[in-house]
């Protein structure tokens, strides 16, 4: 198991409670030594899950000492059962921990429509509070994993005195595409960070990283990503200096690793593609248009085929509902010029594209020649693997 330096004042747990059939590790707990300043950004699916509602109304007033996780049941459309259950494992942590319960928040992911076995937590809730420790933050990172083929850990470090950390831990692989994904994540400072800071930093970096990444245009009803400040390190974060900039740089670079690791162990996934749009009108054309050519499946089977084929990327561009000349349209593959004023720029750089798409990761840029601003999506390709996991999920 990976060793993890996390911040100041946190301890962790992770354990195979008996809640996936197959025994993996499927129940963890991260608790602040003290309550923490704590933001928090949520699905936008309609249809939200029992631990997710709860935990938005606790998390309200910007607080928050313990996090309980489990995988392998999402106790989502679960009705009012669903509800009690949620409820009682909130209990359950309260009372071993001896917390209010505004200051826990709940997490589930797994399968939907599945109502949640009790027994679990109730044995797992004890012995994840007797193992607490500073050192088993991965622990936590192995226990929320469903499909995922890894777990995902990302981290940042201010350094000097007093210094301060940033973990981020998340989990991901499928559903995963915006407002935000069947994913979960959970980043911990031990800096002091405003509360109206660390909420505007947390929707700044979410916007430009899990709200920005795309494996197959589902969007679930469990996905939250909560940051928590419990300021152990003794370093103070204040809107408007040069320490926030700093701060709100740490989070962008710890979240954007984490949604990467996300579309890397996108399900049946084996290239990570960045799409930038650059030469836009403005900020939200140049989003709008990457978005359209991340999430169009033509798209992604031709990365998945090493297809060159640039025709589908243009005509994604082109169905977006930008305003756009396509005699203007230049596209690449890295440094590949492939198109050139929406003209093929022939075969013999057709022929070297392909060669950049049997590559691991690689970037298509698309310049609209039509000012200056620019985004960047992130996208998986899309093959037979993908059908296969999801054929199977439920058994």
């Amino acid at each position: 198991m990976i060793e993890i330096d996390a911040p100041r004042g946190f301890r962790f747990a992770g354990m195979a409670s008996g809640i996936k059939k197959a025994g993996k590790p499927d129940l963890a707990l991260i608790v602040s030594d003290g309550p923490a300043t704590c933001a928090g950004v949520y699905t936008k699916n309609k249809v939200v899950a029992a631990p997710l509602r709860i935990t938005r109304e606790n998390l309200a007033a910007g607080k928050c000492q313990a996090i309980l996780v489990n995988s392998g049941n999402a106790n989502a459309c679960t009705g009012a059962a669903g509800m009690q259950a949620a409820r009682e494992t909130l209990g359950l942590v309260a009372g071993e921990l001896g917390l209010a319960p505004e200051l826990i928040a709940i997490s589930s992911t797994g399968v939907i429509g599945q109502q949640l076995r009790l027994e679990p937590f109730k044995v797992g809730i004890p012995q994840l509070a007797a193992t607490l420790s500073a050192t088993a933050a991965a622990a936590v990172a192995e226990a929320i994993r469903t499909t995922d083929a890894f777990a995902k850990v990302a981290s940042a470090e201010e350094f000097g005195e007093p210094g301060y950390k940033v973990l981020g831990l998340a989990k991901g692989a499928g559903m995963i595409h915006p407002n935000m994904a069947t994913m979960l994540s959970f980043v911990l400072t031990d800096a002091d960070v405003e509360a109206e800071l660390l909420d505007a930093a947390l929707r700044r970096a979410v916007a430009k990283s899990f709200n920005s990444i795309t494996v197959d245009g589902d969007t679930s009803t469990n996905d939250m990503v909560l940051v928590l400040a419990n300021g152990h390190s003794g370093a103070t974060i204040a809107a408007g200096t040069a320490e926030a900039e700093a701060f709100c740089c740490h989070l962008d670079r710890v979240l954007l690793d984490l949604a990467k690791m996300i579309v890397r162990d996108g399900e049946g996934a084996s290239k990570l593609v960045q799409i930038k749009v650059v030469g836009a009108a403005d900020a939200d054309s140049a989003r709008v248009a990457a978005r359209s050519v991340a999430t169009s499946s033509l798209v992604k089977t031709a990365f998945f085929g090493e297809d060159a084929n640039w025709g589908r990327i243009i005509a994604a561009v082109g169905y977006s509902g930008i305003e756009v000349d396509q005699d203007r349209i230049d596209i690449s593959f890295d440094s590949v010029p492939v198109t050139v004023n929406g003209l093929s720029t022939g075969a013999e750089r057709e022929a070297e594209a392909t060669e950049v798409l049997k590559r691991d990761e690689f970037i298509v840029t698309i310049n609209l020649n039509q000012g200056e601003a620019e985004a960047d999506y992130y996208t998986s390709d899309l093959g037979y693997e993908y059908v296969r996991i999801n054929a199977d999920y439920r058994t």
